[in-house]
């Protein structure tokens, strides 16, 4: 499974980046703003910083303007990827930009048919959103795998990119069924190293070593 980074905070993608759990990262508009930066600066530093796909979003809600948007953001690196919304404007777009050869993230996915309808326009990328589901009392991890058998039924090659992850559960679950790749904010991916019992066999792993009087350096 692919790891993406859901941030703007360049700080915070470089100390992942350094482990080798950054394959890409996702922005959108609430993101550029809760880090204050230009969107086409603090863009064009992510993309020299991370090989992977660099999702920068467009803003505009017509076809015609999304696709120019889209061309102007293309133009910060050759792995950035154009985020349209999933609406009939940002499918127009989406399968325009594909075939300008650009890649392409379809975001604010909610249902298995606008996945189906991305996967037709050509997206490299689908983004469905599990916790803004859950957050509505409905299964945000059973639309991530009505998407994978719909696309494995008939090839689609479009990634499924698991968005809005909250919670380890959120990047456990969609490893289990298949997500191509899953995008969550630094502090989450961090909160998969955690366990209780691990923490408790170091700390009575160091009181036994402490005991012994040795010392390895």
């Amino acid at each position: 499974m692919k790891f993406f980074v859901d941030t703007a905070e360049v700080d915070a993608i470089a100390e992942l980046n350094e482990l080798g759990m950054v394959d890409g990262v996702t922005t959108n508009p609430s993101l550029i703003m809760k880090s204050g930066r230009d969107i086409l600066e603090v863009t064009k530093e992510i993309t020299d910083m991370v090989s992977g796909p660099v999702s920068a979003e467009v803003v505009a809600t017509q076809a015609d303007q999304m696709i120019e948007e889209g061309r102007k953001l293309a133009k910060i690196a050759d792995n950035i990827a154009i985020k349209v919304p999933l609406t009939w404007d940002g499918l127009k777009a989406c399968n325009q930009l594909t075939n300008d050869g650009f890649m392409v993230n379809v975001t604010l996915c909610f249902s298995a048919n606008q996945a189906l309808l991305a996967a037709k326009a050509g997206a490299t990328f689908i983004s469905p959103f599990i916790g803004r589901l859950d957050d509505i009392n409905l299964d945000g991890m059973q639309l991530i795998a009505d998407i994978r058998q719909i696309y494995d039924n008939y090839g689609y090659e479009t990634q499924i990119l698991a968005a809005s992850i909250r919670t380890v559960n959120h990047a456990f679950e969609s490893a289990c069924i298949g997500a191509d790749v899953m995008t969550a904010p630094p502090d989450v991916i961090k909160k998969m190293a955690l366990h209780p019992l691990t923490d408790k066999g170091l700390e009575s792993f160091l009181k036994d070593w402490e005991k012994t009087g040795q010392k390895i350096l």
